[in-house]
């Protein structure tokens, strides 16, 4: 049975842990995801962005997929089904197709008072049907699913503004960006996520951007608060890797390995293999009871 977000992720702010919150593409993407999360036996979120939805034809598809997976697979760990990046027309979507938890990303909307309007809309929408709810502050960095930004240090003010609603956690601009991190990135503002967390207690904070981040930068935000930590270009690159490993070396010319269960294997290995490193990294492993 999938779990909203809310307890799994007090409970790794409260130890300072932080859960792997992975997007997934696909039906053995999920399967990858959810391999490496019950092996360690880490809670998991699994999170799909709108675009990545309608590639797998709807909201419902991908909610379907995901229980049915943790069914078949006899999961034992807590899974949250989670929109990544949803526009307020999105979440309406996300929640009558079944999603147990929600992000709306209202950092984009033409005002800050926008953002804190609709926010405490789908706050009281979502706990009505007991669904977590995630919203930002400060735009983070990069392209997200068709909405750029350029990355910024969140108000601390405006964090308290959106806390002070009932969200079940919060992102916040602190320097991280979507995708791959340039050479010339500054490094996450450790200062700045000090100062928001000092308005918002005890609330669990998300860093948006986890990929390509250096781990003593993940474990020193971890231990400021960070508890959900998003993950999406980092197994992207992974299987895009093992997959072209596969075809240079030519393997993929052998036998039926033109087959697609035989041709994907080797990158859906590499996701197994890589969320388990950033599970440990994050020290969710081990707390499948939370």
């Amino acid at each position: 049975m999938l779990v909203n977000a809310t307890q799994m992720l007090q409970a790794a702010e409260k130890c300072r842990y932080a859960v792997g919150a992975f997007n997934t593409n696909n039906l053995e993407w999920t399967r990858s995801i959810l391999a490496a999360a019950e092996e360690l036996q880490s809670p998991v979120i699994i999170q799909c962005t709108a675009g990545a939805a309608k590639w797998q034809q709807g909201f419902k598809v991908v909610v379907d997929v995901v229980r049915d997976l943790c069914d078949y697979m006899n999961i034992t760990v807590p899974v949250a089904m989670h929109l990544d990046h949803g526009t307020y027309e999105d979440c309406f979507k996300a929640i009558d197709a079944g999603f147990t938890s929600i992000m709306y990303d209202g950092s984009h909307e033409a005002t800050f008072d926008i953002n804190l309007e609709r926010t405490a809309e789908i706050v009281k929408l979502c706990h009505g049907k007991g669904i977590s709810v995630e919203a930002e502050v400060g735009g983070i960095g990069g392209t997200e699913d068709g909405i750029t930004a350029k990355g910024e240090l969140a108000d601390p003010a405006q964090c308290k503004a959106i806390a002070d609603l009932g969200v079940d956690f919060l992102a916040c601009g602190i320097g991280n960006i979507h995708g791959l991190y340039p050479d010339d990135w500054e490094g996450l503002s450790f200062d700045q996520l000090e100062k928001i967390k000092a308005e918002v207690g005890d609330l669990p904070l998300v860093l948006h951007g986890g990929t390509g981040i250096p781990t003593d930068q993940i474990k020193k935000a971890i231990s400021m608060g960070i508890s959900k930590i998003n993950v999406n270009t980092d197994l992207q690159v992974a299987f895009a890797k093992a997959t072209r490993e596969f075809v240079v070396s030519g393997k993929d010319l052998e036998g039926k390995n033109y087959d697609p269960r035989k041709f994907l294997k080797p990158g859906f290995d590499a996701i197994v293999t890589r969320a388990k490193e950033l599970i440990v990294d994050f020290g969710s492993d081990g707390k499948g009871w939370a």
